[in-house]
């Protein structure tokens, strides 16, 4: 149902409304509010994110493998904003003066450590964190030591690295029956979509003259619960994505838990050993450590932000959290999930919210999470899922309708940032660049 239009009154001063985050939360609600304010001088919308441009986080695990190239699915944040109302600064968040209103941002260095740019102070009157959420370590020995992460684009690429390198030293200096072990912890979407994408990166790479083929590879997807996608609550999901990854070559371990990570693989807590000679940490969901209790918000146990329905934090009303970041209640006692259908909704409601205050009026819209389905693509093999959950269970999916309903939502994801006719012909030219390049390098 649409939103009847708030009138927003005049105030002294153009108010300062900032973002910081650039996930796809963040740069929905600085789309929204740079169209509806910045471009009629209502408000000043700043966005800030420590990366120089945007990419739809469930595409990481592509750019990852090299199927994606980060040159032709990237959104310049500072191109963005000029088209859109808003403003951009670069730089991460380190800590929140809430007295004096201020988001404290850490100094710019370049690779070398030299600083660029100081530290800075960047005023607000509201302020929205939408800075997302990183794998949770749960304080396992080693992890953080011998683990690779995929919670951002610098993390993709630098997975992306590690890959090419192993696969070049074995295709000049292989030996028989050696093989390119890889173990994936955590058999979320994420996980499950990055094992699945292993195996077409090496028939990408075949087609560059590498001398490999997909028997090099032993993938082994490791998952603490008694069945993959345990958050999917359809079982018939995770038999069918259990049954097609075997049939890709994936060594799928369920109900193993992990002790401790070496430099060499991994001890389960059943003292067996899986050698890895590279180690991807996707399980578990938590904010970033710097955001317990930051400004002397309330948060959670996982560094949460803890918030009313109205995506307010109980500590400061004009302090916002969406999205992974935030841990906002149900009526039923459950808390929304972390995924990223609840991220979009909450930063388009929390958009409207902030107009009301702006207009000196009690924000009224409270966020009701609805399941809208999961969807899970096994690279070019297979795409399953479950859509419109929350209505007596949902409607199984498979196939190349799955598979159309999954690219849907990244076009719509364009939409809301470009517009409907810049989204759909943005949407078009990367299909037209993957057909002229259909072998999107490692590099």
């Amino acid at each position: 149902m649409a939103q009847p239009s708030v009138e927003l009154k005049k105030v002294d001063r153009k108010q300062n409304i900032v973002i910081v985050g650039g996930g796809a939360g963040g740069m929905e609600i600085a789309t929204k509010l740079g169209r509806k304010l910045g471009r009629k001088a209502k408000a000043k919308i700043t966005l800030i994110d420590c990366a120089e441009s945007h990419i739809w986080k469930p595409l990481l695990h592509e750019i990852a493998t090299g199927a994606l190239d980060i040159g032709i699915d990237a959104i310049s944040y500072r191109s963005h904003a000029a088209a859109h109302g808003y403003h951009f600064q670069q730089g991460a968040m380190t800590d929140l003066d809430r007295n004096k209103r201020q988001v404290i941002l850490a100094p710019i260095k370049d690779k070398s450590g030299e600083e660029l740019l100081p530290a800075r102070r960047i005023d607000y009157d509201y302020l929205v964190i939408a800075i997302g959420s990183i794998a949770n370590d749960f304080n396992i020995p080693g992890v953080r030591e011998h683990c690779v992460f995929l919670d951002n684009t610098e993390q993709a690429m630098q997975i992306r690295s590690m890959l090419l390198n192993k696969f070049m030293r074995y295709a000049s200096h292989h030996q028989l029956n050696d093989k390119i072990k890889i173990s994936v912890v955590g058999a979320g979407a994420t996980g499950v979509e990055m094992s699945a994408e292993m195996h077409h990166a090496v028939e990408q790479l075949s087609g560059f003259g590498y001398k490999i083929d997909s028997s090099l590879l032993e993938v082994t997807l490791i998952e603490a619960d008694s069945r993959i996608l345990p958050k999917v609550e359809k079982s018939e999901i995770s038999e069918s994505v259990t049954r097609e990854l075997k049939q890709i070559g994936v060594n799928v371990r369920t109900s193993t838990r992990i002790d401790n990570v070496t430099d060499s693989g991994l001890h389960t807590t059943d003292d067996e050993f899986i050698a890895a000679d590279m180690v991807i940490w996707s399980t578990g969901v938590k904010a970033p450590d710097f955001m317990k209790n930051i400004g002397g918000l309330a948060s959670n146990a996982i560094n949460q932000v803890m918030v009313k329905p109205t995506m307010q934090s109980l500590t400061d009303t004009h302090v916002f959290a969406i999205g992974d970041c935030a841990a906002c209640p149900q009526t039923d006692g459950s808390w929304v999930p972390p995924r990223g259908q609840a991220a979009r909704q909450m930063a388009l409601m929390t958009a409207d919210n902030i107009c009301l205050m702006l207009a000196q009026k009690t924000p009224q819209h409270e966020y009701v999470y609805k399941d809208l389905g999961s969807l899970v693509n096994l690279s070019k093999f297979h795409t399953v899922g479950n859509l419109m959950s929350f209505m007596g269970g949902g409607v199984l999916v498979e196939g190349k309708i799955a598979r159309f309903v999954y690219t849907s939502l990244y076009r719509r994801h364009l939409i809301e940032l470009h517009g409907v006719f810049k989204g759909t012909l943005l949407m078009f030219a990367k299909g037209i660049s993957r057909i002229i390049h259909p072998h999107l390098k490692l590099h």
